[in-house]
């Protein structure tokens, strides 16, 4: 489950508990819950959006012990993430990820659905984990890691080499914004950098639909709804999962 808490004019999103936090549809239900809770309370006062969670993990990811045993399931995790991160692309503020743990697979892509990630130094590793689970990456992931990844072989190495990329390596490689000392320096540097946008005064609406006219590729793909046989083509079945 997720708390939402509000610092001036900065919204907090914390994924609580000390699990994994994997995205099943109680997990993806609540954070959509509370996008929608910021989206009816936006006015024209400036705001932003900060999520981090509790714990060793950001997300681990789609929760597969829960999908074992049948693939619509599956599906239905795909189709919330998807509408999750839509909702996100059309927030009309500036959103911020603080990861302050381990982000894989979906967790990962949670992330980078955010305009700025920010990562703890000390521990943790973001990772596409698909290859090494044998599962092949959905085509709206690599839609979306490719608008945020603007180098193709520190893309080449999150997707085929399905490495566990650290914060400074991944602000060497441009995968996100920033590296911190801490769980408690990485949420302290994401508040600042709200702050900072907030102190912009821009426009939410004109923000939030700038946003999407620069993942102007990524949102056809988010509409695209998965099958059955989709899920086999991808290798998942219920003795893989």
């Amino acid at each position: 489950m997720c708390t939402l808490g509000k610092r001036g004019n900065i919204y907090i999103l914390t994924l609580t508990g000390d699990d994994e936090h994997r995205l099943n549809p109680t997990l993806l239900d609540s954070i959509t819950a509370a996008l929608h809770r910021i989206r009816s309370e936006t006015t024209t006062t400036p705001s932003a959006l900060i999520t981090t969670a509790h714990g060793k993990y950001f997300s681990n990811g789609y929760d597969l012990a829960w999908a074992q045993s049948d693939p619509t399931r599956h599906i239905l995790m795909s189709s919330k993430l998807r509408s999750l991160v839509r909702d996100l692309i059309s927030l009309p503020m500036p959103t911020i990820a603080a990861v302050t743990g381990h982000a894989s697979a979906g967790g990962f892509i949670l992330a980078q659905a955010h305009d700025y990630v920010l990562m703890r130094k000390d521990r943790g590793f973001i990772y596409m984990s698909e290859l090494d689970i044998k599962l092949v990456v959905p085509d709206w992931f690599v839609k979306l890691l490719k608008n945020k990844i603007g180098s193709p072989s520190a893309l080449r190495d999150v997707v085929l080499r399905a490495e566990k990329v650290k914060a400074e390596v991944a602000v060497a490689k441009g995968i996100i914004y920033s590296a911190h000392d801490s769980a408690e320096e990485t949420v302290a540097a994401a508040v600042r950098v709200a702050e900072e946008l907030v102190k912009r005064k821009w426009d939410g609406e004109v923000y939030g639909r700038n946003r999407r006219v620069l993942y102007g590729d990524v949102l056809p793909a988010l509409e695209c709804d998965e099958t059955v046989e989709d899920m086999k083509h991808a290798n998942i079945r219920p003795s893989r999962l």
